[in-house]
């Protein structure tokens, strides 16, 4: 089934929003949980949380709902992958107590690891439990032309791992008038080419959106279609929406879950969150 969520559950701005007036940051989680079916867990990057967090993440969320949690930066930023995989398979046991909650888990390679450390992925892929899903983003330019890239594909689809595909292109248009206002979101996101391919892994997708919603209309009907198409033969599919302005990305998500619903793929409905009336449906363009 294909999820759709946010790269955070907590942001005070979706009060009023998301989460109804008066919402306070400790209900956060539980009503987030309850309008979008999956988040990208990057606090895990910073911080691997203790016994006692994840069985309170399991007790304010929803079996339906999906945690995607990000291995943390000393694995994945430290030099070689394979030499630790024991913290890996460490910080994995932890998060497996999140029990049907637990998702994919996301491992984000730095910008300076390229090709010539293939090998290195791929004693770190052959060590990675068998039974556990992982999925993989590269950033370094070389992994997008088509040699490495043929090379990375077999690779992932030797394991059964994922590949990250990342959507940069709605803030990275040089025709686009607000691109002072986008300077740092295009500094902290990687330039990358978008290379929609997909391995015998779970997907997924990392959309980083423009702040003024009607420049994505053109983006998500593409995508729309795309996922739409990839949930027919797999639909293991992991969305998650990204703006600059994080107050932007509970509509991103209502507006690709409209064009998916008209398409009939098969979404993960949030428990709280009703589908779009026939008014949102017009803003949206699709009615």
């Amino acid at each position: 089934m294909i999820r759709i969520g946010c790269a955070v559950w907590a942001y005070n701005g979706w009060v009023g929003d998301l989460f109804p007036p008066g919402t306070r940051s400790s209900e956060f989680l539980k009503l987030y949980s309850r309008k979008l079916a999956t988040v990208e867990g990057n606090t895990t990057f910073y911080a691997t949380p203790s016994v006692a967090t994840v069985a309170r993440w399991v007790e304010e969320t929803p079996p339906i709902f999906h945690f995607c949690c990000k291995l943390p930066r000393e694995v994945s930023h430290t030099g070689s992958l394979a030499e630790r995989l024991p913290q890996a398979r460490t910080f994995v046991e932890r998060m497996q107590g999140l029990g049907s909650r637990c998702g994919p888990f996301f491992l984000q390679l730095p910008p300076g690891y390229g090709p010539a450390r293939l090998a290195d992925l791929e004693r770190f892929l052959a060590g990675w439990p068998r039974d556990v899903a992982l999925a993989v983003e590269v950033r370094h330019p070389d992994w997008y032309l088509p040699p490495a890239e043929e090379s990375l594909m077999t690779l992932l689809n030797r394991y059964h791992v994922g590949r990250v595909v990342m959507d940069v292109r709605p803030i990275r248009d040089p025709t686009d008038p607000a691109g002072l206002l986008l300077a740092d979101a295009r500094e902290r996101k990687p330039d990358v080419p978008l290379r929609p391919l997909r391995s015998s892994g779970p997907t997924l997708v990392r959309y980083i959106g423009h702040p003024d919603l009607a420049r994505n209309a053109p983006f998500l009907n593409e995508w729309a279609a795309r996922i739409a198409e990839w949930a027919q033969t797999d639909p293991r599919i992991y969305l998650f929406m990204h703006c600059p302005d994080e107050a932007r990305s509970p509509d991103l998500c209502r507006q690709i879950a409209a064009r998916l619903r008209e398409r009939g793929a098969p979404l993960v409905e949030p428990l709280d969150e009703p589908p779009p009336s026939p008014m949102q449906l017009d803003m949206f363009g699709l009615s």
